[in-house]
């Protein structure tokens, strides 16, 4: 039987369990598919720790690629042999999954299975957030938050590459370096800088159109500081913590700004968005527009000491778990 990591109560790294799952046969609309490569996203962290619901006993992980074994009923456009990745639904963390064959999009060639692992929802993730929850152009100055993480790194050299001015913000020397790679033209070190006022510097003053923030908690507020008027704040997730409830007054005090809270599940809910927004991110991809730098990469039986360093800030770039 193959083997699958599992929670059966929501807590910390140690709830993770190494354990013999049932190897299930498609049914109509689903595809089984043998894993080869799995991403590691923070969202894993927030379902295992309860702070995004799920029911237990639950296999945690969104993304990851691998070879298509047996097809159900009623699923066109797919044979065994195929390379496919996906981003959604929950349960990658396992040595075979079964998928819905509208989840799956082919790897092209020219795409390694460990990249396409690597990207699909963090690479997603920086698609829609650049070329639909605020279209970047060039000329634009924006503000990435965590420049140097997984979506940090795409969404920077994706931006660059879009002709805009990336300021990004980093925890360390170290990942400075890094997010000046991905493309970043200015990087704020956070402990020794105070961003709101680096950006002000920047800008002369006029602040930046869109800032993306993935940290949460304790970059929310002083990043609604760094918006220009009629500035979009998009909130895309809780590294640090869930933001606390402020009063929407704040938005119109400081120039009628707008927010977000989006989600690749909702961008990408229509098969024909899915595609699209993967055929652009292989594209950018292939093309060299989009380096992916896959830093860290641990056997899957080990996923609790991944999540360990990934909330302790030890990894950069992508990080992947082996089956």
């Amino acid at each position: 039987m193959p083997f699958a990591i599992r929670i059966h109560e929501t807590g910390g790294p140690e709830k993770m369990r190494w354990e013999e799952v049932p190897l299930e046969t498609p049914g109509p609309g689903q595809v089984l598919v043998r894993n080869t490569a799995i991403g590691l996203n923070f969202i894993d962290t927030y379902h295992r720790s309860g702070m995004y619901p799920i029911a237990p006993p639950a296999t945690l992980g969104m993304e990851g690629a691998g070879i298509v074994d047996k097809i159900g009923p009623k699923v066109n456009g797919l044979k065994t042999g195929d390379r496919v990745a996906y981003a959604q639904p929950i349960g990658a963390y396992a040595e075979w999954v079964l998928r819905p064959a509208d989840r799956l999009v082919k790897i092209p060639s020219g795409v390694d299975d460990k990249t396409a692992a690597a990207i699909m929802l963090k690479g997603m993730t920086a698609q829609y957030l650049i070329r639909r929850t605020y279209k970047v152009k060039a000329g634009d100055v924006i503000l990435v938050h965590a420049a140097a993480g997984g979506v940090g790194q795409i969404l920077c050299q994706w931006a660059k590459h879009l002709g805009a001015t990336v300021i990004g913000t980093v925890g360390t020397e170290e990942k400075a370096k890094l997010a000046h790679k991905a493309g970043c033209k200015h990087v704020i070190v956070t402990v020794r800088e105070k961003f709101p006022e680096r950006v002000k510097e920047i800008t002369k003053g006029a602040g930046v159109p869109v800032v993306y923030d993935g940290i949460g908690k304790d970059t929310f507020m002083d990043s609604l500081d760094c918006l220009a008027p009629l500035g979009l704040m998009v909130s895309y997730g809780s590294a640090s913590g869930a933001v606390a409830p402020f009063s929407l007054a704040l938005l119109a005090q400081k120039g009628s700004l707008f927010l977000t809270r989006p989600t690749l599940m909702t961008y990408t809910a229509k098969r024909e968005d899915l595609l699209k927004s993967a055929a652009e991110l292989f594209t950018v991809v292939k093309n060299g527009a989009v380096r992916i730098n896959i830093n860290q990469t641990y056997p899957l039986r080990e996923a609790a000491q991944a999540h360990r360093d990934l909330e302790s800030r030890k990894t950069v770039g992508s990080t992947l778990l082996l089956p």
